[in-house]
């Protein structure tokens, strides 16, 4: 068990910084981490001899042997999915998650589902891997997820008003850039911010935000996952400053953008790859002296401020064999969406393909199939069907029971001789915890002296 000091200087975060660039800005040096992705894509072509992603049947996997929280684990016919899905974590992040994890059990924090695997990632790298820093600012998520009720927002709220929205304020996903993650355009030059404010409030805004932001979590990575072959967690966006100036961003602009800013910041962190900021004229770019003050150096690494001649960058970022398909043609692609009424009201992408929807219906019966042998069928919770259909997987990357369904079950089945060995075993556990507590105590008391 590592204190946070031995964390933060241990050679698993020395490697990550080690493998991260830098670059000098006005005499300071930013560390600059590689895609959130990069280390839990699928193993290099020497590492995979004799595999084909032609003689795996996916679907049949899904439907015969994924057991989500059990079989995924025990049979090694579901190794190359577990790849795709959950992604091959590298050996140094995942000592610092575990130790992450540790420090949050031993000092009395259990989130439950948000102790997943991706999501104690995502703060250990927004804070740079300090321990200290990441506890602080993911606590401060789970206050926020309690106090701004997110999911029951993301169950339950409804955007009536989602069409008259889209009006005023052209944006949407539409396709995946040329790796497989979902594409983000707004079109910021044609929002009309006081006929917005007239069909909702900022307050239901922010809502949908965060309801968008949770079905792109359990939704749209999975699905872009499964279409891509490999593990998908993060956005690439494109903001079309056409026609933008000063006048555009009036007080309640302000207070709108701000508000987004942080909410994605400190409560989705390394959620975005990429944002191309493109028709930059010159009244966008004395706003953007001023916008760059409330953005962390991490998001301004990410960020791109290009002018007209855009098109090179977005080739880029966006696969030339798809470009038709995937930009709209107000970006120099050619799709319309004319079925959808423009290609910003599609939603356009992996998570609305049929196949892929099947094969997520799979992972649903699976886990009800698999929830109904060993916990009466409880377990399926945590999967849901929208509405309108939209299959959300609220645990898809966390395939490890929480401690408490763990303890629950281990309570249930006590009298079970080889339930009450794991007991024994748990216990044994807690033994070697508090004799861990005792150790950082005398350190931490060694460190003030």
């Amino acid at each position: 068990m590592h204190t946070s000091k031995e964390a933060r200087q241990s050679p698993a975060a020395n490697e990550v910084r080690r493998r991260s660039s830098s670059f000098k800005n006005k005499g300071r040096t930013k560390l600059i981490y590689p895609p959130i992705e990069s280390f839990w894509e699928l193993p290099d072509q020497e590492e995979r001899k004799g595999f084909s992603w032609s003689k795996l049947n996916i679907k049949k996997m899904l439907s015969s042997t994924f057991k989500f929280r059990g079989s995924l684990m025990r049979t090694r016919s579901s190794e190359s999915m577990r790849l795709v899905l959950e992604g091959a974590h590298d050996p140094k992040d995942e000592q610092l998650v575990q130790s992450f994890r540790e420090m949050l059990f031993l000092e009395g924090h259990f989130p439950g589902k948000q102790n997943d695997y991706h999501t104690l990632l995502r703060f250990l790298r927004r804070r740079d891997f300090d321990l200290t820093k990441a506890k602080g600012s993911y606590l401060e998520f789970l206050k926020w997820r309690e106090e701004f009720g997110v999911d029951a927002i993301a169950k339950e709220f409804k955007f009536e008003e989602y069409g008259e929205v889209k009006r005023c304020y052209p944006h949407g996903f539409h396709g995946v850039d040329r790796h497989g993650r979902p594409l983000y355009i707004e079109r910021i030059g044609m929002v009309d911010l006081d006929a917005l404010l007239r069909v909702t409030s900022m307050d239901r805004f922010l809502k949908y935000h965060v309801s968008e932001q949770e079905k792109t979590l359990t939704r749209r990575y999975p699905a872009c996952s499964l279409a891509a072959k490999k593990h998908i967690a993060s956005t690439t966006s494109i903001l079309d400053m056409k026609d933008v100036g000063v006048s555009n961003f009036s007080k309640p602009a302000r207070y709108l953008f701000l508000e987004i800013q942080k909410i994605d910041s400190n409560y989705y962190p390394e959620t975005l790859h990429r944002l191309y900021i493109i028709n930059a004229g010159s009244g966008f770019r004395i706003l953007w002296k001023a916008l760059k003050a409330f953005l962390d150096p991490r998001t301004l690494a990410k960020i791109q401020v290009l002018g007209s001649n855009y098109w090179s960058n977005v080739v880029e970022a966006v696969d030339p064999r798809l470009l038709d398909s995937n930009l709209p043609s107000f970006l120099g692609g050619k799709c319309t969406c004319s079925d959808s009424g423009g290609c910003l009201l599609s939603d356009k992408g992996p998570w609305n393909d049929h196949e892929i929807k099947e094969m997520l219906q799979a992972m649903v019966d699976s886990e009800d199939e698999y929830s109904n042998g060993e916990d009466g069928g409880m377990a399926a919770n945590s999967i849901l069907t929208s509405d309108k259909g939209e299959i959300q997987i609220k645990d898809v990357y966390d395939i490890i029971p929480t401690a408490d369904k763990v303890l629950g079950q281990l309570r249930e089945a006590k009298g079970d001789k080889t339930s009450l060995q794991k007991i024994q075993a748990f216990e044994d556990a807690l033994k070697n915890a508090n004799k861990v507590m005792q150790g950082l105590a005398l350190h931490i008391k060694e460190l003030k002296k």
